[in-house]
């Protein structure tokens, strides 16, 4: 009962949220410049690159999209993988609804469209520590987690993209994407399952580079998520 009234309203239920997130930006601030650097080096001009930000607002989808961009992929390519890097968001929604689906539509589109990485782990993790928490406390807590984490997103993305423009082409950072996804990638390797999905993503991509557009790394991605997945159920099965 204690720990139900930490929360009473959602006002408090949306500081909480807030103080939750904020850790994460410093995470956001120096990747959202780095996409804004990436971006501009790319060739796309200022306006692009804060769109890309503004409407996608999803990182890894973002550098995907432009790296193929700049391989000259048709169209359907780049929305294709992009979508494949994001197919995380579909199981997140499944998860958030169950907490979620009795709000207002128009909160849900919000929710929809704020859903990153961060405002999911912060308040899936604060739903099932709190499961008496109201439907207005729950929307409240989302959106505190996101109140820090989607405008400097959006900050960080102009202050890099105007740095990128600056970069004399000799000093490019071409080098900076595959980093940023070895940065994204490693701290996720923290189970079996989840070693082996990287194991069989990194054998096949490289298997299938021959594959236009980097085709291969989607064909190297369902296979991984299938090994992942039967690991999982076999370690299931031996417990």
């Amino acid at each position: 009962m204690g720990r139900f009234m930490a929360i009473s309203n959602p006002k408090t239920a949306y500081w909480r949220g807030f103080r939750a997130g904020a850790p994460f930006l410093l995470v956001i601030v120096p990747f959202g410049a780095l996409f804004g650097v990436v971006g501009t080096e790319a060739g796309l001009p200022l306006l692009e690159v804060m769109a890309f930000s503004v409407l996608v607002i999803a990182g890894a989808a973002q550098f995907t999209a432009v790296q193929l961009m700049t391989e000259q992929a048709p169209t359907i390519i780049v929305i294709i993988s992009a979508l494949a890097v994001n197919l995380r968001m579909a199981m997140y929604s499944a998860s958030l609804a169950q907490h979620l689906g009795a709000a207002p539509l128009w909160q849900r589109a919000f929710i929809a469209y704020l859903c990153v990485d961060q405002s999911y782990a912060c308040s899936i993790n604060e739903y099932e520590s709190r499961p008496n928490l109201t439907i207005p406390e729950k929307v409240a807590f989302f959106v505190g987690s996101i109140s820090t984490v989607a405008p400097m997103w959006y900050i960080s993305t102009y202050a890099g993209a105007v740095l990128g423009m600056a970069i004399p082409p000799e000093y490019a950072l071409d080098f900076a994407v595959p980093i940023t996804f070895l940065a994204i990638i490693a701290p996720a390797l923290r189970t079996l399952p989840h070693v082996i999905a990287a194991v069989i993503s990194a054998a096949l991509a490289l298997a299938f580079v021959w594959v236009p557009y980097n085709l291969g790394l989607i064909i190297a991605a369902v296979f991984a998520m299938i090994a992942g997945a039967q690991s999982e159920l076999w370690l299931e099965r031996r417990r």
